[in-house]
């Protein structure tokens, strides 16, 4: 049986991955996927994985970057209506790990449900969110959660409850291959606050953070009480650049890159900044971006 059986109207074979990224670097995917509903993602799953395939889930992209050379196996992209639903019930919002996190912020303001208030601007899914614990003003998306439906490399569907979830400083327990869903459970807040203070947080993020037109990302994660940014200027490494990639001066902290650009001068770029910062200062950063 070929490997693609009884999936060859949803995977394509060498589809490039750049523009699937907020940087737009990046080779093709040997096979790329986009399922139309969890039947279809279940069963493929299980088939690659039966097979010994490689199998990877991208959402938006944000801090992504893969390499020129491409990837191997399987890559799903989660974009269908049946994995980007969001219902309300009461104080409850379920969400579909495909979802925009931006959906799920304005669909908790507009109930007036509070919290998510916090994560406005941030960009990248549900799925995503979670599997980083995304956080902001001293919130993480993890605080709300109650349970997380998944499903494994194996193509098993589980269940995880908020009593075996795990969260700290944006990482979580949930490792498994995708999450299908979520359901969090909020405070009621009247909207007309909730709404005020998003117009007043979404002002100031849009401020410090790189305009969505430039191909940019975040480079680093914090060290406790330590922003990463600072670290880099007191290094002195304000403006360094590797190739066709450069830090932001707004924010060393972020990179941009220019039409061109490589995985290599971003790598280049990562390991030049590590490295002074950790020889200048005795400091270790960790990237924040996920490298394929």
């Amino acid at each position: 049986m070929s490997l693609l059986s009884g999936y060859e109207h949803i995977v394509r074979e060498n589809e490039p991955l750049a523009p699937f990224t907020r940087l737009n670097i990046g080779g093709n995917a040997e096979y790329f996927a986009e399922p139309t509903n969890e039947e279809e993602l279940v069963g493929l799953v299980k088939q690659f994985s039966e097979a010994n395939q490689p199998i990877r889930l991208i959402g938006s992209g944000t801090n992504l970057l893969i390499n020129d050379a491409g990837v191997k196996g399987l890559v799903i992209h989660l974009a269908a209506p049946d994995f980007c639903t969001l219902t309300v019930n009461e104080n409850r919002i379920t969400v579909g790990g495909g979802t925009r996190l931006s959906h799920f912020v304005a669909a908790a303001v507009r109930e007036g449900l509070a919290g998510p208030e916090q994560l406005v601007g941030l960009p990248g899914t549900i799925g995503g969110a979670l599997h980083n614990n995304t956080d902001a003003h001293g919130v993480d998306i993890g605080t709300w959660v109650e349970s997380a439906e998944v499903l494994t490399r194996a193509g098993e569907r589980i269940t995880r409850k908020k009593d075996s979830l795990s969260f700290s400083y944006r990482q979580s327990s949930l490792s498994e291959l995708v999450i299908l869903k979520a359901e969090f459970i909020l405070e009621r807040e009247p909207a007309e606050n909730l709404t005020k203070a998003m117009q007043k947080l979404w002002i100031v993020r849009r401020s410090q953070q790189p305009s969505s037109e430039l191909q940019a990302s975040y480079m680093f994660k914090d060290l406790g009480g330590e922003l990463a940014g600072d670290l880099i200027e007191q290094a002195g490494l304000k403006g360094t650049r590797a190739g066709k990639v450069e830090l932001l001066d707004s924010d060393p902290n972020f990179f941009v890159a220019e039409a061109g650009a490589t995985s290599e001068d971003v790598l280049s770029l990562l390991k030049t900044v590590q490295t002074q910062v950790s020889e200048r200062l005795e400091q270790t950063l960790e990237p924040a971006i996920q490298i394929w």
